[in-house]
């Protein structure tokens, strides 16, 4: 969930910086100076929908690495250490990838992995996971990692959360137009008035929120494919069972506390949810045994 998690937060805020400097800049102004200029707005749209995601990915480690505490293993120190990264080299060599950074972090069971590109990037877990689990289910886990990397999950998601910024930058901007249009005294006015710039602070923000909960169900989308591709490379699907039925009796590792705002419980929480339930999870790993596959 952090790899996500982190990356959404980031974006959002990569969006808000964007959006404040072209602001600040006159964008607006020139937007509807004399009328919205739609393929203006368009250009504009794209520019700050996938700016905002492509910069978060860009960033993406070394925000990780600051917001966990991450304590890189560069140079192994003791038989534990020397056996994670000899794991996580050779799921990445199975997997067809280069070897990703390695780092343990201090917290609850959990692990993420996360980079801007496939042979560059970062495999983490925590030192709750690392205590609580066999070596079996650990290298399970980190092959769902290495499986995330090698899919390309982070780059899939960051064209996701591009799209969806533009609709939000297009759609706000689009709407705060026609309510400043409507509210306007006289048509000598020009540019973009308090309604314009109300009305679109208002709709980036519950625009955003509506656009996270389609993020959040195609990262559901990419576990599924993580656990069956973790089963791949561990040559049968027990090793991930066993590590997410574990999972499912531990409690939840915290999230960075920069991010601990967008644990969102109770009902409405299952839409912003980045994980299907564990029990889904692995009754589609047993369906996958059952149909012959590993």
């Amino acid at each position: 969930m952090k790899r996500i998690v982190l990356f959404v937060l980031t974006n959002v805020l990569v969006v808000a910086v964007l959006g404040i400097v072209a602001s600040l800049l006159g964008v607006n102004h020139f937007l509807t100076a004399n009328g919205l200029n739609l393929t203006a707005l368009l250009g504009f749209a794209l520019v700050m929908g996938f700016g905002g995601a492509i910069i978060s990915l860009l960033i993406s480690k070394p925000m990780a690495k600051w917001t966990t505490g991450l304590r890189m293993i560069d140079n192994p120190q003791t038989p534990d250490e020397a056996w994670i990264v000899n794991t996580v080299r050779k799921l990445a060599e199975q997997a067809g990838i280069r070897m990703p950074e390695v780092g343990v972090y201090e917290g609850q069971p959990n692990a993420f992995a996360t980079g801007a590109f496939r042979n560059s990037a970062l495999v983490a877990v925590s030192t709750g996971l690392l205590q609580s689990m066999t070596r079996e289910e650990v290298e399970a886990v980190l092959g769902h990692e290495i499986s995330h990397v090698s899919n390309g999950d982070m780059v899939t998601m960051t064209l996701i959360q591009g799209v969806m910024n533009t609709f939000v930058v297009f759609l706000s901007r689009v709407i705060g137009y026609a309510v400043d249009s409507a509210m306007r005294r006289s048509d000598e006015e020009r540019g973009p008035g308090m309604g314009y710039m109300i009305t679109t602070v208002v709709l980036d923000i519950v625009l955003g929120f509506a656009a996270a909960i389609v993020v959040a169900w195609f990262s559901r989308q990419r576990e599924f494919r993580a656990d069956a591709g973790a089963a791949r490379l561990m040559g049968s699907s027990q090793p991930m069972i066993r590590a997410l039925t574990r999972l499912g009796g531990l409690s939840a590792g915290e999230l960075p506390k920069s991010v601990a705002a967008m644990g969102i419980t109770g009902p409405l929480g299952k839409l912003f949810s980045t994980h299907p339930p564990i029990e889904q999870r692995i009754a589609a790993l047993q369906a996958r045994q059952q149909s012959g596959q590993q």
